[in-house]
């Protein structure tokens, strides 16, 4: 990934004032001028962000009262953003999924309180008593007692909506059910399959038939399949410590879609916004049922019970309703819902008892862009006094570029205990680790270090002491060193010191995920495997291995005929056995005797001659 300069960012956008991306036709009047007042703002915030570009669009009623975009959705070639230009909205899309499944109540297909096992019987939790009680409006309103369990769809991604549903039933809980708010994409992913069960379709057709035909979002898609071969597709960006520009990748959010996978302009997003503004109409036609608006926009569970700030005390109550906040802005009832993907940010909301929508969209990782131009534009819209929305972000970007200040680091205090070393060889810690909540992590040896391969990504694992291991994330631009994806991963041994499992803290308030070692099978024809039949003499029973149809067998007095796996250089698991195998030992190139590895101890049998 190419990296750019902090300070040449900052040139582009001192240029950049004079300049602007060509604003979308709309409806002038006397609100659209007073916006406008705010572009000096919303410029000066990009450039103390270091934000990329910014899509802005405001609707007052049934009309589109202002549209711009600002800065470049493609920075290295200088394309800029236009009211048109296509971004990842992430988990602004929750609301569509919600909208789908209240077309349903309506028509009686689907009753919110009623189990969602119901509609949807292949979905287990982690017990019976949530199999049981969970319902539809449990899963929209964030409060079956699951957490978050992010890195499971994040870091071990899937196509397939059912296999990934599959995994919710390991997801411990760390809340009682309705106990308390804990966000979950999982629950609008199963939410989304509901809807597309009960439809006889896809979640995505649904919503391309159902709201994005009628509101005339005609640009809006919902995979990045879609948005690749687009017109004006937005480059997603992060932003580094040194305050560069790095180009991000598209995320396909295709297993969990429901939950964030739409891309839209602001156009598009206006006409989102006009039909909850207006009881679920758009231009004269019910498109989502008055009643489901109504129940979607109240609280139906407390996502925060914080007091107002000092700083704000005018930005109170934290709720949720289905796939929309709910909080008091200024004395103001607002609903919004906020996304983030890779390389994008987003912020969608509304004020119905004023009956103004704002969206702003931008191709910025993490971005505080959407929250802070939202609340530039709803102060102008609701005629109430700035809130010095910029102040924070300025004094943070001229400490960074105050080439006058000293610079002060902390230096970080390390838990590594020092002069330590791994226990086993490298090739010991070698193999594939699974969880059925998660997924796979293969790791490998290269060059005198151990590194772990993710299905979409790869983390070098640095040693940090014993059999502790630390994950920095390997991009093409090199080792990543923030924060994120660090991790620390620990091998543990069975009773003979062999590598058994790892386990990873992936989910804060639960114990370190175990993934266990997963016996791979390695391929040997049967004349090899010959060399290992014969009878074994245990203390006078015969202990029998033996080939049948290309397969060693394994025969104990008493038991029934087991299955060996080879798994390496005279090394055998014994299929459905965990925590059994087999090694024969060889002796000027004879096999003479058996060792048999369990979990109550370690056995020689010697071959019988």
């Amino acid at each position: 990934m190419k990296r750019y300069s902090s300070t040449l960012f900052s040139l582009f956008f001192t240029v950049s004032l004079l300049l602007s991306a060509p604003s979308f036709a709309q409806k002038s009047s006397p609100l659209t001028k007073k916006l406008s007042k705010a572009e000096a703002d919303i410029e000066a915030l990009l450039k103390y962000t270091h934000c990329p570009g910014v899509a802005v669009a405001v609707v007052h009623k049934n009309e589109l009262v202002y549209a711009k975009g600002f800065g470049y959705r493609d920075y290295e070639n200088k394309k800029p953003v236009t009211p048109n230009t296509l971004f990842a909205i992430g988990s602004s899309s929750k609301a569509f999924t919600g909208a789908l499944l209240g077309q349903l109540e309506e028509k009686e297909l689907v009753d919110l309180d009623a189990p969602a096992r119901t509609y949807l019987p292949e979905l287990k939790f982690f017990n019976d008593d949530l199999d049981r009680m969970v319902t539809v409006r449990d899963m929209l309103s964030h409060r079956t007692g699951l957490s978050r369990h992010d890195l499971s769809w994040y870091y071990f991604p899937t196509d397939s909506r059912d296999s990934l549903l599959a995994r919710v039933q390991y997801h411990e809980p760390t809340l009682a059910l309705r106990e308390g708010f804990q966000y979950n994409n999982f629950m609008y992913a199963a939410a989304g399959r509901i809807s597309g069960k009960l439809m006889e379709t896809s979640w995505e057709e649904n919503i391309r038939q159902q709201l994005f035909a009628p509101l005339e979002m005609k640009r809006s898609n919902v995979s990045i399949t879609e948005l690749e071969k687009a017109d004006e597709a937005a480059l997603g960006y992060s932003v580094d410590s040194d305050n560069n520009l790095e180009k991000e990748e598209y995320y396909p959010i295709t297993g969990m879609a429901p939950a964030g996978s739409i891309n839209s302009n602001v156009t598009d997003m206006a006409n989102w916004l006009k039909v909850w503004i207006n009881n679920g109409q758009y231009n004269g036609q019910q498109v989502i049922p008055e009643q489901y608006v109504n129940e979607a926009i109240v609280s139906q569970m407390v996502s925060s019970s914080r007091l107002p700030g000092k700083e704000h005390p005018d930005l109170h109550l934290n709720n949720y309703g289905f796939g929309w906040f709910l909080s008091s802005y200024r004395g103001h009832y607002r609903v919004e819902h906020g996304g983030n993907i890779d390389g994008f940010s987003a912020n969608v909301a509304f004020y119905p008892s004023d009956s103004i929508g704002i969206v702003v969209l931008s191709n910025q990782d993490g971005s505080r862009v959407p929250s802070l131009t939202r609340n530039l534009l709803a102060d102008i819209a609701l005629g109430i006094k700035s809130g010095d929305w910029l102040k924070s972000v300025k004094e943070q970007y001229e400490k960074e570029n105050d080439k006058e200040t000293d610079a002060v680091s902390a230096e970080a205090v390390s838990n590594m205990v020092e002069g330590t070393s791994p226990a086993h060889p490298l090739s010991d810690y070698t193999g594939k680790f699974a969880h059925p909540g998660y997924g796979v992590i293969r790791v490998t040896a290269e060059n005198g270090e151990l590194h772990g391969q993710l299905p979409d990504k790869k983390f070098w694992l640095k040693h940090k002491h014993y059999d502790v291991f630390e994950t920095l994330e390997q991009k093409a631009s090199g080792i990543d060193s923030s924060a994120a994806g660090r991790f620390n991963l620990n091998f543990r041994t069975d009773i003979h010191g062999n590598i058994e499992e790892l386990t990873i803290a992936l989910e804060g308030g639960l114990d370190p995920m175990v993934f266990s070692r997963q016996t791979e099978e390695i391929d040997i024809s049967a004349e090899d495997l010959e060399q290992y039949a014969g009878d074994f003499d245990l203390g006078g029973a015969m202990v029998n291995v033996s080939v049948k149809e290309g397969i060693l067998r394994l025969l104990v007095p008493g038991q029934p005929e087991y299955t060996l796996i080879f798994s390496g250089k005279h090394q055998f698991a014994v299929k459905d056995l965990d925590g059994y195998s087999l090694e024969f030992v060889e002796e000027e190139s004879t096999i003479t005797a058996l060792i048999m590895k369990q979990p109550n101890g370690t056995v020689k049998v010697p071959k019988k001659k």
